[in-house]
C-alpha cells in the first residue's frame, strides 16, 4: 500500500520512511506543506501521515480540509506536538481520521495505519482471505491450502493490493501507483513481470488459479465464481 508522509523534520520523516518501507509499504515523503498539498491532491495514496504544523501556505489542517472539500477521502493521520483536547478536536474536525501526539511509538503508528486500512473493506481482521489463500497484514505471512508461501517485499505488496481489491479489474497504472513509490524506476513490463512472479508462487502449484489477465485492461484476482 502507498503512503504519503508530510513532515518538515527530516530526521522524523526519514525514520518513518525507513520504518514503513521495512513494513512493506511504498512511501513518498514531502518536507513542506505546499509540496505535500500538491502530492496529496494529485497522486493516489492509500493513507497519509501529515504533520499538523508543517510550514508553507498549507499547514496540516489546511491540507486535510482541502482534501475533504475536493472529495478525496484517503485516510489521514495527523502528527503533532500539540496534545490538548482542543487541538485534537480541531484536527479531527478538519477531516482527519486519527491524531497522534509526538513523541509516539512506531508500533502504535503501525497499528493505527492497519486499523484505518481495514475500514474500506469493513473487516475487523488483519487477515485478507480469498478461497484457500490468506495474507496476514501483521505477520506478513502468506499461505495457500495451509502451505506457507515466501514472497519478496514487492510481491507481497502487489498481492496485498490485489486482495484488497478482489474481483475488480486493476489497470497497470493503478497497480504501479499503489505498489511502487514516486521515485521507483518502473519499466514498461514491470507489472507483468511481478504478476508472473506472483502467479508462479500462489497459482501454478495449485489446482485453482486466482489471478486472471483481462486483455486490454489489466488484472483481476478472485475465486472461480467471480473471475
Amino acid at each position: 500500500m502507498r503512503v504519503l508522509i508530510v513532515e518538515d523534520d527530516h530526521k522524523i520523516a526519514n525514520a518513518l520512511k525507513k520504518a514503513l518501507t521495512r513494513e512493506k509499504y511504498a512511501v513518498d515523503v514531502s518536507y513542506d506543506g505546499d509540496d505535500g498539498y500538491a502530492m496529496a491532491t494529485t497522486e493516489p495514496y492509500d493513507i497519509m501521515i501529515i504533520d499538523r504544523m508543517i510550514p508553507g501556505e498549507y499547514n496540516g489542517v489546511d491540507i486535510v480540509k482541502e482534501l475533504r472539500q475536493s472529495k478525496i477521502h484517503t485516510p489521514v493521520i495527523l502528527l503533532t506536538a500539540l496534545g490538548s483536547t482542543i487541538d485534537k478536536t480541531r484536527g479531527l474536525d478538519s477531516g482527519a481520521d486519527d491524531y497522534l501526539v509526538k513523541p509516539f511509538a512506531l508500533a502504535e503508528l503501525l497499528a493505527r495505519i492497519r486499523a484505518l486500512l481495514r475500514r474500506p473493506n469493513g473487516t475487523a481482521s488483519n487477515v485478507l482471505r480469498l478461497s484457500s489463500l490468506t495474507l496476514d497484514t501483521t505477520t506478513y505471512e502468506v499461505k495457500r491450502e495451509g502451505k506457507t508461501i515466501p514472497l519478496t517485499s514487492k510481491e507481497y505488496a502487489l498481492l496485498e493490493y490485489m486482495l484488497r481489491n478482489q474481483n475488480r479489474i486493476l489497470t497497470k497504472d493503478e497497480i504501479t501507483s499503489h505498489v511502487w513509490d514516486y521515485d521507483a524506476d518502473i519499466l514498461p513490463n514491470t507489472v507483468e513481470v511481478y504478476v508472473k512472479y506472483l502467479r508462479d508462487k500462489i497459482d501454478k502449484p495449485f489446482k485453482t488459479h486466482l489471478i486472471q489477465t483481462i486483455r486490454g485492461f489489466g488484472y483481476k484476482i478472485g475465486d472461480n465464481d467471480n473471475v
